[in-house]
């Protein structure tokens, strides 16, 4: 669905994360050109793992974002783009082909005829699609087009990325925008609106995976010729990290977060490893029982658990076929990516070229939003300007059989301008 600016250039996007809740508003002119004009951000509450635990609080969080941006901004927002997250997101793909015309080029009834015989195949029982995506087309088995449309062949594939969230968990995120006096206007995944917001043309043309590390899940999508052609999450993140300083110094969670900022790092470094670092064992606040340990101690706490987040990435991307593709990139964001070491540890492990992103495609935004933390609700933005996927109108279930096997979905899709 495309955004219609001519009537209503103000554009709002909703981050809601483990460790923060993020609200940008925007203008957005004629020619698509983006221009922030408030954001507001709080830590998140009612939320795990990217999930909805806690509707009241993380309602709470929302409002509180959001009134910081409308204040910021001027505006009084009541539609917002919102982005999906958590260890349950995942994707398929579905292949299409039918025989076309040999006497006449491609035409627009044969391209809906392809993906609409792509969605018979289609089975999202208990899940939200997120995103309907064709990921290019074939003529002839020929390579792939972004356009048939007149090109003569025999047949005609098609190939479809399909974004699948947990139906229960995405009514959960709906009622804390609901709750909020928001609508859902549009969705996406948070990797997605990251690769949008970071990624260069050439990375999205010629292949790369960014890797959205957040506090409570870390999130992936990978592109190729342009487009996503894989979406993908793990159930570690950032608090993980925190957790074990926590638990491996008897510290608080809030001291464990200070330590980890201040000192953490995913690699040791030799001239460091002797640094003192001064803890508060937990419950205490008096300087007399503080404790003192070396910085190498904290980083033999920090570094197992990047080295899985990595290695469970890894197992990600093989999944996807890219794991051994040399050509292949990796770009890391979001909050936990600022970790210093995470680049060289992610090359190391993952056997890639290794950058750190930052939101990039919108032009003078605040100094304060370029950011990690704040890709994915800039990438959200973007979405929204340029997203031309199909959104479905009408779904029809029809009725599983005795042995558990779901029967076809049909899914009646329109384009929307």
């Amino acid at each position: 669905m495309s955004h219609s600016f001519n009537k209503s250039p103000i554009v709002a996007a909703l981050d809601i994360g483990t460790s923060k809740v993020c609200c940008v508003i925007a203008k957005v002119t004629r020619d698509k050109r983006v221009s922030i004009l408030g954001y507001g951000y709080n830590a998140s509450k009612g939320i795990k793992n990217g999930a909805v635990v806690d509707v009241n609080e993380a309602t709470i969080a929302v409002c509180n974002a959001v009134e910081t941006a409308e204040q910021m901004a001027n505006e009084r927002i009541t539609n917002v783009i919102v982005n999906v997250s958590g260890d349950r997101t995942r994707s398929v793909i579905r292949s299409s082909n039918i025989s076309i015309h040999k006497n006449r080029p491609v035409m627009e009834e044969d391209v809906k005829k392809v993906t609409d015989k792509g969605l018979m195949k289609v089975n999202v029982e208990g899940n939200e699609p997120i995103h309907f995506l064709t990921m290019g087309y074939h003529v002839d088995c020929g390579e792939e087009v972004k356009n048939p449309i007149n090109i003569f062949g025999e047949n005609l594939s098609v190939d479809i990325l399909l974004g699948l969230y947990p139906r229960p968990m995405y009514k959960n995120l709906t009622t804390v925008v609901e709750s909020s006096h928001l609508e859902v206007d549009m969705k996406a995944f948070s990797a997605y609106a990251s690769g949008l917001s970071c990624l260069v043309d050439d990375e999205r043309e010629l292949g790369s995976s960014i890797i959205d590390i957040g506090g409570g899940t870390t999130s992936i999508a990978s592109f190729r010729n342009g487009h996503p052609v894989y979406f993908g999450s793990i159930p570690v993140g950032g608090i993980n990290v925190t957790n074990d300083i926590a638990l491996g110094l008897t510290t608080s969670f809030n001291y464990a977060e200070e330590i980890k900022n201040r000192h953490g790092c995913a690699f040791l470094i030799g001239p460091d490893e002797k640094d003192i670092i001064n803890v508060y064992p937990v419950g205490e606040e008096d300087d007399s029982n503080i404790k003192q340990i070396y910085k190498s101690d904290l980083i033999n706490i920090i570094a197992p658990r990047i080295e899985e987040i990595f290695e469970l990435v890894g197992r990600k991307l093989d999944e996807a076929g890219y794991k051994n593709s040399t050509s292949h990139r990796v770009v890391l964001t979001g909050g936990a990516a600022q970790l210093p070491g995470m680049r060289e540890v992610a090359s190391l492990v993952l056997d890639k070229q290794v950058r750190i992103g930052r939101p990039r495609n919108i032009e003078n935004i605040p100094a304060e939003l370029h950011n990690p933390v704040f890709s994915t609700a800039l990438g959200l933005l973007l979405f929204a300007v340029n997203n031309s996927e199909r959104k479905i109108v009408k779904k029809v279930n029809v009725s599983s059989n005795t042995d558990g096997v779901f029967a076809k979905i049909l899914e009646l899709f329109k384009k929307t301008c």
